[in-house]
């Protein structure tokens, strides 16, 4: 008998339960076509709570999470929130407190899609960010000194180890020989090595995993000639491997050449633990309730989750009924210029399937 995967889904703020209802919809759907089992619970964790209990997640919210398989988040972001507290509490303390030490970000252009690169199609965009997601200046590092006055400092220090950019870069290079690229197998390293010292540590460590996989080919970039390049020849890229700062940096502005945070989806991985899968739009409160606001986002993160349990075959449906969608059915990408509702978008993407 077939495993029953367990699942927490994190609906979240503003317009997030609605995009993640309809991943949930896809999900359903998928699942009886291709005959697996999922349990799904969802999980009030939100804004809302942390407005009345002072905290967005349970005191045990780890451990609860611990047992499920995956989660799917919707988005975070209330209005009566000050911006940084919910990111902090809710998502950087699952990404740490639950290892997903893998922030993986494809970056693929679909069918019907406008991206601002005016020359540049399907073919040309295609590529994945792997960016390491429990290091560097999230860790917490940081303090004042003779703080409000003329005199203040404000430190924040950038935390690498050898196993932390060893197994990131080794995800890298391991889902790299798995994409087998028919334009070449190519990782690229984006770091800042000749003004950041202590970024040679993820150079030698490169170079070192890179010995392993000779027929993958190598290269670098320092991470503002990545910028540049990202945006002049997206088709240069394959796998890019990055620390969390200039990951953080890099993967938004991968996301507007794919045609904007509403087709953008991510995963924070622990390839051996739970991995969380999220759309990569915010929260978007004022759309909350109207239908307007685009579920491709959160649809192509269930597909992410189906390949990280292991069904390739379910997600590769539901990731060709998503172009197949985006490429004959909508009109735009921007909410409330799709032609269609938030929940019927949904319904599109279960006929393709």
């Amino acid at each position: 008998m077939s495993k029953t995967h367990k699942i927490a889904v994190i609906g979240g703020d503003g317009t997030g339960p609605e995009v993640a209802a309809e991943g949930v919809k896809v999900l359903k759907a998928v699942a009886k076509q291709e005959n697996i089992s999922f349990e799904l619970t969802d999980l009030d964790w939100s804004g809302n709570r942390y407005l009345k209990t002072g905290s967005p997640l349970p005191d045990d919210g780890l451990d609860q999470l611990r047992k499920f398989d995956a989660i799917l988040l919707g988005a975070v972001g209330h209005p009566d929130v000050a911006p940084g507290i919910l990111e902090r509490k809710l998502l950087l303390d699952l990404r740490f407190g639950l290892d997903q030490y893998i922030n993986l970000r494809p970056v693929k252009l679909f069918p019907g899609v406008e991206s601002p690169l005016r020359d540049k199609g399907p073919e040309d965009i295609d590529f994945i960010v792997v960016r390491e997601n429990t290091e560097d200046l999230y860790c917490g590092v940081q303090g004042f000194l003779h703080k409000g006055t003329p005199n203040e400092v404000a430190t924040q220090t950038a935390l690498y180890t050898r196993r932390g950019c060893e197994r990131c870069i080794r995800y890298a290079f391991e889902l790299c020989k798995k994409r087998n690229n028919p334009k070449g197998k190519k990782v690229t390293l984006v770091a800042k090595t000749n003004v950041i010292l202590s970024h040679d540590l993820w150079q030698r460590t490169y170079n070192d995993v890179a010995k392993e996989y000779p027929d993958i080919q190598t290269d670098y970039n320092h991470v503002d000639a990545c910028c540049m390049w990202i945006v002049k020849n997206p088709e240069f890229y394959d796998v890019i491997v990055t620390t969390n700062m200039f990951g953080d940096i890099i993967t938004d502005l991968s996301g507007i050449i794919q045609g904007g945070m509403g087709v953008a989806a991510g995963g924070n991985i622990n390839p051996e633990g739970v991995s969380m899968f999220e759309p990569m739009g915010g929260s978007a409160p004022k759309y909350t309730g109207t239908g307007k606001i685009n579920p491709i986002a959160a649809i192509n993160a269930v597909s992410m989750m189906l390949d990280q349990l292991g069904h390739p075959k379910a997600a590769k449906r539901v990731m060709d009924a998503i172009q197949k969608v985006t490429g004959t059915k909508m009109k735009s990408q921007a909410a409330g210029k799709m032609g269609y509702t938030t929940s019927q978008i949904g319904d599109l993407v279960c006929e393709a399937l």
